[in-house]
C-alpha cells in the first residue's frame, strides 16, 4: 500500500519539497491531492536523504502546505501507446484533446526511453522526400537522421513545418507516420496545424502532441519525450517509418531554464543550465535505425534563434548534436520567397548516403555540387555588379548572376503548397543549369551533361543576349 505524506515543507514556482520520505526513487511519478480534492501530477527530480523535490506538471498555484497530501506511485511517468493513436490529437502529457474516444493502450512505456546501443545502430542511408526542392535536391533528408531547421522570430517556420508534415514520404515503400510535436505555441498556431493536417488528409497518418503557451512550463519538458515514446513504439514495435517534427525547441529550452532557476542551480551560458547539452542530446539521440528492425525514427527539430543569433546556446548546441541544419533567411523572406531557405549555409551531413542511382537518380550528386557552386558564384557576381557596375562582369559572371536570380525565383520559392517529386526537382535543376555556359559546368560528368542537357544551350543563350 502506498504511503501518504502530509509533510510538504516548501513550494517555489513549479517545485515542491516533501520531507520524511522513504524508498523514493528518481523520476518516480507523484500524485498530489490538494485541500480542494483536486489531483495533480508530478515527478521526483532530486532526492537528499529523507527529502524529495517534486516537479509539479500542472503548476503549484493554490497549493496549501498544511492540507496537501502527496503519494509516490513507485513508477515513472508513462505513456499508454497503441496504433489507434494515429490520427489523434493529444496534449503535452499524452491526454486526448480531440473529443475522440479514450485510447486503450497495448502497453505503457516509460517516457524517458532507453538509449540505443551504438553497436546496434544502423547507418542512415535511405532518402526521404519532403517535396521541398532545397531540402530534397541540396540538403537531402535521410531516414534515421536528425536535421534541424534554424529560424528566427517572424519567419514562416510553422508553414514549412506543416508542409513537411503533409508531404514527407519514403519512396521505398513501407508504412509511414508523422509525429508532430508543438511546444509553447499559441492556440491560434495549434489550431492552424490541426486544421491544415485535417483539411489535407495528412492527419490520417499523423499523431499530434500540443503544448500551448499558457500550459505549465513543466508540461513542456515532458512533451517531446511523450512524442518520442509514441514514435519509438510505432517504429520499433510496429515497423513503421516515423518522421518526428518538433517545434519550437527554443520554448523547451526556456522552460528548462525556468525550472533550473527555481531549483537555484548555478546558471551556465546566458542563464541556461549547464546540462542543456546533455538534455538536448537525450532528445535528439532518440532518432535512428536499429539493425534487424524494419522501422526508423527521423527527426526535424525546429527552433527560433533568439535575435537571429546562430551562436546562441540553443542553436549552437543543437548543431553539435545533429547532422546539419536548414537555415531560414530574413533577407530572402523580405524578398517574398516561400520558403525562405538560404541554401548556402544550410547543410545535411548525411546527404551523400541517401542519393544516387537506386535511391534518387544518378545525376543527383553532380548537379547538387554544381548548383551550389553556381549559386555562390552568382551571388558574388551580383555583389561585384553592385559595386563596379554590370559592365565590369564577364559573360560567365552575367550567366551566374542570372542563374542566382532564377534559382531563388523558381527553385527556392516554390510556395508552401507545392509538392515536388525528386524527379521534378532534379529536372528543374538542369533547366537552371542550362543558363550557364557548358565550359563552366566543371563539377558534372560530361556523360551526364550530354544525357540531360543535350546541345550547348547555355552558351548559345548568353551569346544571343550579348
Amino acid at each position: 500500500m502506498l504511503k501518504e505524506y502530509k509533510s510538504v515543507n516548501e513550494v517555489v514556482g513549479p517545485l515542491m519539497m516533501v520531507e520524511g520520505v522513504e524508498g523514493v526513487n528518481y523520476e518516480e511519478l507523484v500524485d498530489i491531492q490538494m485541500q480542494t480534492g483536486e489531483h495533480r501530477r508530478g515527478r521526483v527530480i532530486e532526492i537528499d536523504q529523507d527529502k524529495a523535490m517534486v516537479q509539479i506538471f500542472e503548476g503549484s498555484s493554490g497549493i496549501n502546505l498544511k492540507d496537501t497530501s502527496v503519494r509516490f506511485l513507485g513508477r515513472p511517468l508513462e505513456l499508454g501507446v497503441s496504433k489507434d493513436m494515429i490520427g489523434r490529437v493529444f496534449d503535452g502529457l499524452g491526454r486526448p484533446i480531440d473529443d475522440g474516444p479514450k485510447i486503450v493502450p497495448d502497453k505503457k512505456i516509460d517516457i524517458n526511453g532507453t538509449p540505443i546501443n551504438p553497436v546496434s545502430r544502423d547507418y542512415p542511408s535511405e532518402f526521404i522526400q519532403t517535396g521541398v526542392s532545397v531540402i530534397d535536391g541540396l540538403n537531402t533528408l535521410v531516414r534515421g537522421q536528425k536535421l534541424p531547421i534554424f529560424s528566427a522570430a517572424g519567419l514562416p517556420h510553422n508553414d514549412l513545418a506543416a508542409q513537411i508534415a503533409r508531404q514527407a514520404k519514403v519512396l521505398g515503400g513501407g508504412d509511414f507516420a508523422v509525429v508532430f510535436t508543438a511546444m509553447g505555441i499559441t492556440f491560434e498556431e495549434a489550431q492552424y496545424f490541426i486544421d491544415d493536417l485535417t483539411e489535407t488528409g495528412a492527419i490520417d497518418r499523423s499523431v499530434l502532441f500540443m503544448n500551448l503557451a499558457d500550459d505549465p512550463a513543466i508540461e513542456r519538458l515532458a512533451t517531446p519525450k511523450m512524442a518520442l515514446t509514441c514514435a519509438e513504439y510505432l517504429a520499433f514495435d510496429l515497423g513503421m517509418h516515423v518522421l518526428v517534427v518538433m517545434t519550437d525547441m527554443t520554448n523547451y529550452a526556456e522552460a528548462l531554464r525556468e525550472v533550473s532557476a527555481a531549483r537555484k542551480e548555478v546558471p551556465g551560458r546566458r542563464g541556461y543550465p549547464g546540462y542543456l547539452y546533455t538534455d538536448l542530446a537525450g532528445i535528439y539521440e532518440r532518432a535512428g535505425r536499429i539493425k534487424g528492425r524494419e522501422g526508423s525514427i527521423t527527426q526535424i527539430p525546429i527552433l527560433t534563434m533568439p535575435e537571429g543569433d546562430i551562436t546562441h546556446p540553443i542553436p549552437d548546441l543543437t548543431g553539435y548534436i545533429t547532422e546539419g541544419q536548414i537555415i531560414l533567411s530574413t533577407e530572402l523572406f523580405k524578398q517574398g520567397l516561400e520558403p525562405p531557405i538560404n541554401a548556402i549555409p544550410s547543410l545535411s551531413r548525411l546527404k551523400d548516403k541517401g542519393i544516387g542511382q537506386g535511391k534518387t537518380r544518378e545525376d543527383h550528386a553532380d548537379t547538387m555540387n554544381q548548383i551550389y557552386a553556381a549559386y555562390t558564384a552568382g551571388k558574388d557576381a551580383k555583389e561585384l555588379s553592385a559595386i563596379l557596375g554590370e559592365t565590369a562582369l564577364s559573360k560567365a559572371d552575367k550567366a551566374f548572376a542570372k542563374f542566382a536570380d532564377e534559382f531563388e525565383k523558381r527553385y527556392v520559392s516554390q510556395g508552401f503548397y507545392t509538392n515536388r517529386s525528386i524527379e521534378e526537382t532534379l529536372n528543374l535543376g538542369w533547366e537552371l543549369l542550362s543558363y550557364i555556359p557548358r565550359t563552366e559546368l566543371k563539377r558534372i560528368d560530361d556523360k551526364l551533361i550530354e544525357k540531360y542537357l543535350g546541345q550547348d544551350e547555355g552558351s548559345q543563350e548568353i551569346e544571343e543576349e550579348e
